[in-house]
Order: C-alpha cells, then sequence, then structure tokens
C-alpha cells in the first residue's frame, strides 16, 4: 500500500518519466570531431552541448569584434559561458582547420 504522503511523489514521477525518456536518445548522443569558432555558422556552434541559438549568435558576434580568437578560452568572455561550460565544450573546441563535428 502506497502511504497517502507519497503519492505526490509517485505523482510527479509517474508525469515526468515519459518527458525524461522522450529526451534520452538527445542525451545519449555522442559528438565527434570539432568545431572551428573562427569560422562556424550558428548552425554548427549550435551542435555544441549547452549551445543554443543565442549563444550560437553571442559567440559570433564576440568572434566579429574581436577579429577572431586566438585560443577557446578566450569563449570565457561570451555571456553565459563560464570555466565548468568551457570545459564541457573544450574536446569540441578549434581555433583553427576545419569544422568536423557531428553528432554520432
Amino acid at each position: 500500500m502506497i502511504h497517502p504522503h507519497s503519492r505526490g511523489w509517485l505523482r510527479a514521477f509517474v508525469l515526468a518519466l515519459p518527458l525524461a525518456l522522450a529526451a534520452a536518445p538527445f542525451a545519449a548522443s555522442a559528438l565527434s570531431g570539432v568545431v572551428n569558432v573562427n569560422t562556424a555558422s550558428a548552425e554548427e556552434l549550435s551542435l555544441l552541448p549547452g549551445v543554443g541559438p543565442s549563444r550560437a549568435r553571442a559567440i559570433i558576434e564576440l568572434r566579429q569584434q574581436r577579429g577572431g580568437f586566438k585560443r577557446v578560452e578566450d569563449l570565457l568572455e561570451v555571456k553565459g559561458i563560464g570555466e565548468s561550460s568551457l570545459a564541457k565544450l573544450k574536446p569540441y573546441l578549434a581555433v583553427e582547420g576545419k569544422s568536423t563535428l557531428s553528432a554520432d
């Protein structure tokens, strides 16, 4: 028998479960390759974890203001990108060469 005080938690769990399962394929998809932050389009930048359309635009705006990035750490100047965000992004970033990022 379910304790009466547990029903709220149980109801929330049952309602949230389908949403969590629906999002699982996106969270599980792995990325490979890199994005050149000096040449990437907003669409390419949006493939990066935690980078949506508005952050991609902010990266491009800063890139244009600076005349490009010399190192990936320069992205710390983008609003919303801190040390922990940059640590997650670093494996997928480059400042030269071709963008090769793809979702596996």
